[in-house]
Order: C-alpha cells, then structure tokens, then sequence
C-alpha cells in the first residue's frame, strides 16, 4: 500500500470516527460514545491533512499515550507511526522568518537586507504549518550555492581541489575505456545502536546496506557478518541493490547493538569520452531493462512539463547520447546544488518526487540533481538511472554520494556527476580547468566510488512494509523497523560509518 493510500485510508476512518461521534449519524447513532484515544486519533488526521503537522505530532502523542495505557498495542503503534510521519514531515524546517534571517546573516557575511528579503520570499524552501512559513534548516548553505562568488570566498584557501581532480587532470589517463584503472578496496560497516536506546522487546528489522556488482564495481566479497543466527536474507550483492535482512530479538541483545561486515571490492575508472554518436545502436524498446530505466517511478517521475522541458532542451538533437550530454550541461548551468529536505520530501502527503521537487523549486542536492537527469533523460526514451553509494573523490574517507548513468546500445551504461562537476564552481580556478573538470565528468567517473544501489527506490525482498514510517529512497545507511520502540530508531541513536583503504 502506498503513502498516499495509506492516507485516504487513515481520512477514511477520520469519517467512520466522525459519524460515530454523531456528526453525521442517524438519530439512533448520536448517542454513541467515542473512546478519547480514537477521538485523538482523529484529530491527528484532521490536522495532518490541514497541514497543521507540529498540532498533528501533539494529537498523536495523546492518542499513543492513551492507547498504550488501555493496552491496545495495535492501535498503539499506528498512533506511534503518526508521531513519526508528523515529525518527519516538519523536522527540517527548525526555522520562523526572524530565525531565518538570523541564520543568513550569520552564514553569509555582509549579506544585505535585500537579498535576504528576495532569498526568503522567492528561493529559499519552506513548508507551511499552523499557517506559519518555516524555513528550511540549510537556508544560509543553499544561499552560498546559489551564489558562487560569495561560495568562494568562503573557500579560498581552503579547498584542496587538485586532490579533487586527481583522475580528471590526470596527464596520464587512458585515451580508451571503458574500465580502466583498478582500485582494490578493503574496510568495514559499522551499525551500532546504544543499550539504551533499544526497545525491550520486540524485534528489530534491519536492512543493512552492502556493495552490489556493477560493470564498474566487481569482486565484491562481504565476510565476518554479525549476529548470523538472525540474518533473515541475504547477503545480496547482485542485482539493484546490495544489502543483508536480519531480525534481531531485542532481548537477545547484550549491551550495545553492533553490527559489521568486511567488505572488499574492485572499482574501475570509466571513461566514455570517445563515444561516436552515429555508432549508438537501436533501443530495444520491448527489453525488460529497458522498460524499467524509462518508466516513472516513486521519485524519478515523468510529467508532461517534464517531457516539455526535456524537449526544449535537446531541440531538434535526436541521437541519444548529444541529448544526454545537453541535459546534463543543461542541469550544472541551470540548477544549482543546494541542500534538500529529504525525509519531509519521503514523508509528505501529497507525495512530491525528487526529481519534481527540484524541477519546480531549481533546489536539488547529488540525488536530487541525478534523480531529474534520469527523468529528463526517460522521458526522451533514453534509459537513465541514480545510483547511490558513497565516493573517496572529495576527501579519502567514504562520503555519502548519488550521480548518474544513461545507457547506449553498443556502449553499455554511461556514467556521469553533476554535483562533483559543479562542485569546480565553488572555488576559484582558471576557466580552462573549470571547463576540463566538468567535460570530465560529463561521460566519466573515477574510481573511488563504492555502489550500495544501482538506481533510487530499489526495490529489497522482503520490502519495507507499506504502513511503516521509513526512509525509502535510499540504502546508504541502514533502515531499522522496530514495532516496540517508542522513539523513531531509524533516524535517532544509531551510528552507521563505512572505513575503507585502498589496498592495491
């Protein structure tokens, strides 16, 4: 069941809770009574769907308390899950319009009264609760990204981007790919989740993220997995997504809850650069690959003003591969990075897609920007996809990533990284390089990646259940389900970190 039938559901039983408590029963009904936790219930829904989100959470709360204290743990735990989605849906958004302001001066030095007027009022993102803007919580961030001149002064002297573009400046790299350059690596997942912090009962769901195959990730070998008495599936490292499924007994844990895997794998530089376009084949638009990389799907998704723009920008380009190369131009130039409320995004009713997110507010971070190329690029016929992982490029340590890949007959898929090709636009450098850095990484990728999905929303088996409150599109950390816990475990109390070393 999806969110947004989860919600009719929920508003349905608001009117079967109306009608009990006489608001549209017959005469025999009105006398009827409801039981306070049902009505709180209600209230929940009422205000979650009036957008009064901060009134929500407090409405559930009640409803949870008194569920709980009558024994209906079943009701109790949908009342929990409101909570959450309450919270989620609003937890971004810490700021009111003087706190707002107060963040921009504060983050952007000599910022003028002016452009924190035309940033707040036109650009920044915000969500409407109690009917008061609240402001999303990297307002100051996405203000610099939009603006890089004052985005580089902030990183003068501070950027070491020559490590950055190691493998696009190289002098030495290959002329012919597509996988050249191997790097061996080898490290550690860690998941841990404090004594304190795990439900007494109970059974805890996890989807532990691992490394999946790919053309340009292979040898992967996952060993020395915790707790193997409670691994449910996996581990899977093939396929769209790689990860392992336990159910831990919370009672069965002693102290702390930790979790790690050895993984090791070999990541290879891809270069496409030398692409021919009168040699890209013919789609085979009946092939069951390619009809998953260019449908619309929960957050890369395909509108008519989608499919309009895409136009617009190919013009009258049709070989597949000069309109791949003019969308991702086309996004670098037009779309800055800037930070993205993601769980509010995932959470929301009515849901809003990434890739739709960014389109119509030009706000969209790695995945984002990744999620609307694909959707630009599907919407033309051309299969495209957002993979996610963490990359070394940036710094040695593992940080987490999202770029892109569309796919050519003849040539395979075709990497591409808008966010690090943008990322030359934050520091000052000579243009040549600037424009070299970006050519780059418009059909290339370097090697210190580590894929965990090979496209958003991946689907997992078993899935994540459709009533619960999770983060859904991605599996850069783990995703943690527990039906006794009283506080959302997912995202609060767990530290997942990945240690990597290259080793050949």
């Amino acid at each position: 069941m999806t969110h947004r039938a989860i919600t009719a559901l929920l508003m349905a039983s608001v009117l079967l809770l109306i009608a009990a408590a006489g608001c549209i029963a017959t005469t025999e009904e009105k006398n009827e009574p409801v039981a306070p936790a049902d009505e709180a219930y209600a209230r929940g829904l009422a205000e979650y769907g009036a957008a009064n989100y901060r009134i929500a959470e407090e409405r559930f709360a009640e409803a949870y308390a008194l569920y709980t204290g009558a024994g209906d743990a079943d009701k109790a735990l949908t009342a929990r899950n409101g909570i959450f989605l309450a919270n989620r849906t609003i937890m971004e958004f810490p700021f009111d319009r003087s706190a707002a302001e107060a963040a921009l001066r504060e983050g952007v030095p000599g910022i003028t009264d002016a452009a924190i007027a035309e940033w707040l009022d036109t650009r920044a993102q915000t969500i409407v609760s109690e009917n008061e803007t609240l402001y999303f919580l990297s307002v100051a961030e996405n203000y610099l990204y939009a603006h890089p001149d004052e985005k580089q002064k902030q990183t003068a002297g501070g950027v070491g981007f020559d490590y950055i573009g190691r493998y696009a400046w190289s002098e030495n790299r290959p002329e012919h790919g597509p996988y050249v350059n191997p790097v061996r690596y080898a490290g550690v997942e860690r998941l841990e989740i404090p004594h304190e912090a795990l439900p007494s009962t109970g059974i805890l769901k996890i989807w532990f993220p691992l490394p999946v195959e790919t053309d340009a990730q292979r040898n992967v070998t996952v060993t020395n997995l915790s707790a193997p008495d409670y691994i449910v599936a996996g581990p899977f490292t093939t396929g769209e997504i790689g990860y392992v499924y336990s159910e831990i007994p919370a009672g069965a844990v002693n102290g702390d809850l930790v979790l790690t895997a050895d993984i090791a794998f070999t990541s290879f530089e891809q270069i496409f650069e030398d692409i021919d376009p009168a040699k890209v084949g013919e789609y085979n638009t009946s092939d069951p690959e390619y009809l998953l990389y260019t449908r619309s799907e929960r957050n890369i998704e395909i509108t008519d003003a989608i499919r309009e723009k895409a136009r617009e920008i190919v013009g009258n380009e049709t070989n597949p591969h000069l309109q791949a190369q003019m969308i991702y131009y086309h996004i670098i130039e037009t779309y800055p990075y800037s930070l993205v409320p993601h769980l509010s995004l995932d959470t929301r009713e009515p849901k809003v897609a990434e890739s739709t997110h960014m389109f119509e507010t030009d706000h969209g971070d790695c995945g984002t920007q990744s999620m609307l190329f694909a959707a630009f690029c599907r919407s033309l016929g051309i299969p495209a996809r957002a993979l996610g992982g963490y990359q070394m490029i940036m710094a040695g340590s593992p940080g987490g990533h999202f770029w892109a890949e569309y796919y050519l007959p003849g040539y395979g898929w075709v990497p591409n990284d808008l966010t690090v090709a943008e990322a030359a636009d934050w520091v000052v450098m000579p243009e040549e390089k600037r424009t070299a850095f970006k050519d780059y990484y418009a059909a290339n990728l370097d090697p210190a990646r580590l894929v965990i999905q090979k496209n958003v929303d991946a689907p997992m088996d078993p899935p994540l259940p459709d009533d619960v409150v999770s983060y859904r599109v991605v599996r850069q950390s783990p995703a943690i389900i527990s039906d006794t816990a009283d506080y959302d475990i997912e995202i609060f109390c767990t530290s997942f970190t990945i240690s990597l070393e290259a080793i050949d």
